[in-house]
């Protein structure tokens, strides 16, 4: 690595925008003044669950009121939410009542920790996602040709910028690099594929948004893919077109040595997992 890359260091805070280290205390402090606090995720590693529970633990340490609000929920499932932090269910039959097998499928071991502290210390659980089919309907047909009382309480997407389109075909061109390229085909792909990526940001961000309105004095801590956080382009845009302006976006990383040119904007502060030997849902 050049000089011109900034180090970080194991197990410490980075600024991405400074390359300075940031001291634990000082952040999770300034994160309990915030509306909304975003950890992004790889949704099959253990180590970033792991870092996820340590954050919300020490903000709640700075912050009484706090909800976590998880991706993979539909808002659907929001009174099962509720009578699990209530105590009402067991874990087997929590699972089995927001049908997790079907609508996540990742091993439920990696979440667990998390679902358990927000019972123990009777958090909400905040459901953030709309129902699957909206997604799919919305890249198809456009939003317009969605009926209203088939929104699930969701408002239009604020549309995307064109740093966000670029950034996210960057992540999904594939082999055959059909968003690459110049067709009307492509341009229809791009199209379905911004509108179906815009209408979950929009799903989190609106529901986000509504527990925040009548709850003002509560922090909602999300957990959610960090596709949807980076550079501030999902659901954070979507937030502030919502009038929720005082959001942070938390990551997860590995690198020792990290790109100036590639960090620059991404997210409030990242911290570096120590190396971890768990991955995909398994033990390895």
């Amino acid at each position: 690595m050049t000089s011109d890359f900034y180090s970080h260091p194991v197990s410490r805070w980075f600024d991405p925008d400074t390359g300075q280290i940031i001291h634990h205390p000082d952040l999770m402090r300034e994160m309990a003044s915030r509306q909304a606090v975003l950890l992004g995720e790889t949704h099959d590693q253990y180590d970033v669950h792991r870092w996820q529970l340590a954050v919300i633990t020490a903000l709640h340490g700075y912050k009484e009121h706090i909800a976590v609000g998880f991706e993979m929920f539909p808002r659907s499932a929001q009174p099962v939410l509720d009578e699990w932090v209530a105590g009402h269910l067991s874990e087997e039959a929590f699972l089995e009542k927001v049908k997790w097998k079907e609508v996540w499928g990742f091993d439920p071991n990696l979440y667990l920790p998390i679902f358990r502290y927000c019972r123990e210390f009777g958090l909400p659980m905040l459901a953030l996602n709309c129902y699957r089919a909206l997604v799919t309907r919305v890249g198809k047909e456009g939003w317009d040709a969605i009926p209203e009382e088939e929104r699930d309480g969701l408002t239009p997407s604020k549309w995307a910028l064109d740093a966000y389109a670029d950034y996210l075909f960057g992540m999904v061109a594939g082999p055959d690099g059909i968003f690459l390229k110049n067709t009307e085909e492509a341009k229809a792909r791009k199209a379905r594929f911004i509108r179906a990526q815009q209408t979950w940001d929009r799903a989190f961000a609106c529901n986000i948004q509504a527990f925040l309105e009548k709850n003002p004095d509560h922090l909602v801590v999300g957990i959610i893919g960090r596709g949807h956080l980076e550079y501030g382009y999902g659901t954070p845009y979507q937030l502030e077109d919502l009038g929720v302006s005082r959001v942070s976006v938390l990551l997860p990383g590995h690198d020792e040595q990290v790109d100036p040119e590639k960090v620059k904007g991404i997210g409030r502060a990242i911290f570096r997992l120590p190396e971890s030997f768990e991955v995909s849902g398994k033990r390895e």
